[in-house]
């Protein structure tokens, strides 16, 4: 696991030495914090904080918090409801509107395994309230289908895929982005996983590419 390691930093390092200017050209970076925290036997808090950028250690895109209510029905299918606050700014390296939103959300999660698969299915809607600069403000409704497939390598090493789209309900045009990557999970302890990971943000314009490097806490009050 330490060859994995020291090949996802080569790569990194290749990729940031070769950038280009435009934002497409870009290794961009999401540094990310998920919590889920038992309050009952079917109750939970889901708390969320990420930090995005358009370069590795540099050029501000987004931040986002979260904060929702997870409620399980049964081992395989449960339902959470939130908000998130988020800021972001528009466009690398031009002036461009700086973004304020604010969300409610409703997921939807099905668990399911196949042998040592381990498959879930996330359906969200999104309510987004946007404020651009001082006199601009709209509300958009959003659809996302989220497909992840976990796979164990070890007792504390498992790979990752995933797929997520995104659908912008109040545009003719629909379809807004998809998000596609894979990457490495990493469990310390039964509290606390660390992963990391590559993907791109295909968009209609552009496609991102972006590394994720998370911290993965799971928290027991029952």
């Amino acid at each position: 696991m330490k060859k994995i390691g020291i090949l996802f930093i080569l790569i990194l390092i290749c990729l940031k030495t070769n950038a280009q200017s435009a934002a497409e050209d870009k290794l961009g970076a999401w540094y990310m914090y998920n919590g889920s925290h038992k309050l009952t036997e079917k109750y939970s808090l889901q708390t969320m904080a990420h930090f995005r950028y358009y370069e590795v250690t540099s050029n501000f895109q987004q931040e986002i918090y979260r904060l929702g209510v997870n409620y399980k029905f049964n081992p395989k299918m449960n339902l959470t409801l939130g908000a998130s606050y988020a800021t972001g700014d528009l466009a690398y390296n031009v002036s461009s509107p700086h973004l304020y939103e604010w969300r409610l959300y409703e997921d939807f999660n099905i668990n399911s395994k196949w042998r040592e698969f381990k498959v879930r299915h996330r359906l969200r809607l999104e309510h987004r309230f946007i404020h651009k600069n001082i006199d601009t403000d709209e509300t958009q409704n959003w659809f996302r289908y989220d497909l992840n497939v976990n796979y164990p390598i070890t007792d504390s090493w498992s790979v990752y895929v995933f797929n997520e789209i995104f659908l912008n309900l109040d545009r003719s045009e629909v379809f807004a982005q998809n998000w596609i990557g894979a990457g490495f999970l990493r469990k310390i302890n039964k509290n606390l996983k660390i992963k990391f990971g590559y993907f791109q943000i295909k968009q209609n314009s552009q496609t991102l590419k972006r590394v994720r490097i998370g911290l993965l806490l799971n928290t027991d009050f029952f």
